[in-house]
C-alpha cells in the first residue's frame, strides 16, 4: 500500500510517500513562505520523484499536533482535501508520537519536547516497548521547569529529543546527569516516520471518517487568548 504522509506541526515541513516496505521519496522544508506554498508543491514533487500516479495512493498519514496552529491547519486541511478528493483513508498521529519513534532504538525513557512558544513546551513520556514506543503520560503543555521537575522525579535514563529540547536544553540539564538530548538532526517530527507508523493502521483497517482527523491543539490560540482578555475587560 502507498502512504502519502504530511507533518506541518513545527518550522519544519516534510512530505514523504512510501509503503511498507519503507520510504520512496521525501521533502523537508525550513522557509519563511506560507504553509499554503509549500505543502501542495511539496505534494507534487514527492509524486513526481517516486514516479507514483496519483491514483496508486492508498492513504493519507497527517500529523495532527500539538504544534503551531497555522501549520497543523494547513497540513490538516491539505491532507484531508487529498483524501476526500481521492475517496481514500486518512490516519491522524500526534506528532510528539511521530518524534518518539524516531529514537525508539534506545533502552532510556523517551520524552518528546516540541517548542510551543510563550515560554513553554508541548511533551509526552513513552516507553520503548518490542514494537516501537508506548506512552507512559499525558501530552502536556507547561513552562520548561515543569518538565524538569518530572525528570527529576524519573528513576530511569531519559532521552529528550524534539526543538523543545534543543531550545531549553540548559534549563533541562539541570534535571541531572540521567538526562542526554538526542541530535538536532532529529529535533523536528518527520513525513518519513509518519509512513512507517501508519501503514499498520492502514493495514488493520484502523481509521474512521474524514472528519475525524483534528488538530491536536491544547491550548487556545493568540487570537482566542486576546478575545478571552478583551470580554473580561470589556
Amino acid at each position: 500500500m502507498i502512504v502519502l504522509a504530511i507533518e506541518t506541526s513545527t518550522p519544519q515541513t516534510s512530505v514523504a510517500i512510501g509503503s511498507e516496505r519503507g520510504t520512496v521519496a521525501s521533502v523537508l522544508l525550513s522557509s519563511g513562505r506560507s504553509r499554503h506554498e509549500l505543502v501542495v508543491p511539496a505534494i507534487q514533487q514527492v509524486l513526481e520523484w517516486s514516479e507514483t500516479d496519483v491514483g496508486q495512493v492508498g492513504g493519507v498519514a497527517v500529523g495532527i499536533g500539538p504544534g503551531l496552529f497555522t501549520g497543523l491547519r494547513v497540513g490538516i486541511q491539505a491532507a484531508k482535501s487529498f483524501a476526500q478528493v481521492r475517496r481514500i483513508p486518512i490516519v491522524g498521529i500526534p506528532s510528539l508520537d511521530v518524534l518518539a519513534s524516531a529514537v525508539r532504538h534506545t533502552n532510556r525513557t523517551i520524552y518528546s519536547v516540541i517548542d510551543a512558544r510563550r515560554k513553554e513546551v508541548f511533551y509526552c513520556g513513552y516507553r520503548p516497548v518490542p514494537d516501537g514506543v508506548a506512552r507512559a503520560s499525558e501530552f502536556r503543555v507547561a513552562p520548561p521547569d515543569h518538565l524538569v521537575a518530572e525528570l527529576q522525579a524519573e528513576r530511569e535514563e531519559v532521552l529528550l529529543v524534539g526543538d523543545g529540547a534543543l531550545r531549553y536544553r540548559r534549563e533541562l540539564e539541570e534535571a541531572g546527569a540521567h538526562v542526554e538530548f538526542a541530535p538536532p538532526s532529529l529535533g523536528y517530527p518527520h513525513a518519513d516516520v509518519l509512513v512507517e507508523l501508519s501503514i499498520p493502521t492502514f493495514v488493520r483497517e484502523e481509521f474512521g471518517r474524514v472528519t475525524d482527523v483534528v488538530p491536536l491543539y491544547l491550548r487556545k490560540s493568540d487570537a482566542e487568548i486576546a478575545w478571552d482578555n478583551r470580554a473580561r475587560t470589556g
